[in-house]
This record gives C-alpha cells, structure tokens and sequence, in this order.
C-alpha cells in the first residue's frame, strides 16, 4: 500500500538561538533538515498547519519540504514537544534519496478482533510496538499491521516470522520476536481477614475455666 503524498511548505530560516521563542509566538514551528547529502540547515513552518500534518504521520511516513521552491524528501528523526501543553516546539527531518536503501523502524498496529478474547481471564499482550526494516524509500510503510483475528486459543502467538512484507522489505527485527500473544488476567488475591472473638465471650469462657 503506498503512501499518501503530504507536501509542507517552509523557509529558510535566520533566527537561532533564544529568539525562537519570539518565532514560535509569531505562529512558526522551527525544524531542520540534515541528510546523508545535506548540509543541515534550518527551516520554518506555519506551526498551525504544519502541527495538524504532523500529528496524523508516524516517525516513518515520507514527507515532502517545499523550501522556498526547492522540495527534499524526509522522514521525521525528532519531534520535541512542550513537557506541559505537548505542543510541537521543534522538529528534525532526515533527508533521504529515493534510490538508496534506508534502515529505520516502523510502527506496529494491531487490527481485527481475535477470538479468544472472549474467553474469560483472558488478555491479548502486544508486545512488540516497532520493527526494524530495510527498503527504498518509495517502499516504506507509514506503519505494519497485524491482524489478530487468528488468534484462537491461549496458546496462539504471533511472531516477526510470521510477517508477509513482500519481497522489498528486508526486517531486520529477529524473527522469533513475538509481537502479539494472549496472557491470563491476574486474579486479585483473596484475603482473609481474622474475626477477632468479641469481649463477652472470651470473658465467659474465662470464667468457666476458673469453675
């Protein structure tokens, strides 16, 4: 499945340092870009628009820069976020040429209903969130998905072997990885808790020990 296109626009920018800051009030979302074959440079963005794409993209999506009318194909490296309000405060985008093979990690997300989830005490365990590839660019997936639905008995599991990527991605994750398996919900303990004898009757029982 290939990627949809998403193109953001930008410019060069001159302000470093603790202007950013009067940057980022003035609606820009401050990025870089640095690449195998590039020399990193800074660059700017509309922070509105740039944030709304951003936040629909996993770290493995192919993203178009338009810098001033010259386009770069990247991938995002690193997004740096306020720690109070997790607004976008600065992002790093790696150039990538589409003719050579990029190493890089790809989300996993689980779809589909697995069946022994209806069973009671049970719980489905995902494991395994990313998994390590090797492709061309063009042959990137934004994320891997992996169907439960087979999972039928507490003993399914299912493993990085048992992915079908096709022939133009190479996984580097070791395939007996297991990325999916089902786990039995722990049970809260059962406590007893010790009736302590009321006063009267230790009291009679004294007494008909001293007759």
């Amino acid at each position: 499945m290939s990627q949809e296109e998403v193109i953001i626009k930008a410019e060069n920018r001159t302000v470093k340092g603790k202007q950013v800051n009067a940057l980022r009030r003035a609606g820009y979302l401050p990025g870089v870009i640095y690449g195998r074959h590039l020399k990193a440079f800074p660059i700017q963005m509309n922070g509105h628009e740039a944030s709304l794409k951003l936040g629909r993209l996993s770290s493995s999506s192919l993203i178009t820069i338009d810098v001033d009318g010259t386009t770069h194909t990247v991938i995002v490296r690193d997004r740096q976020r306020d720690p109070i309000y997790g607004r976008l405060l600065h992002v790093d985008f790696l150039a990538v040429s589409l003719t050579e093979v990029l190493r890089t990690t790809v989300e996993i997300s689980l779809v589909g209903e697995a069946p022994v989830s209806k069973l009671a005490d049970v719980v489905i365990l995902h494991n395994l969130y990313e998994l390590a590839i090797e492709c061309l660019p063009r042959d990137l997936p934004a994320k891997i998905e992996v169907d439960i639905s087979g999972l039928m008995s507490a003993d399914d599991s299912i493993t990085v072997a048992d992915l079908k990527l096709g022939d133009k991605i190479t996984v580097l994750t070791d395939p007996e990885e297991v990325i999916v398996s089902v786990g039995y919900a722990q049970q809260e303990p059962v406590v007893e808790v010790a009736v302590e004898e009321e006063p009267e009757v230790a009291e009679k029982g004294k007494k008909e020990t001293e007759e």
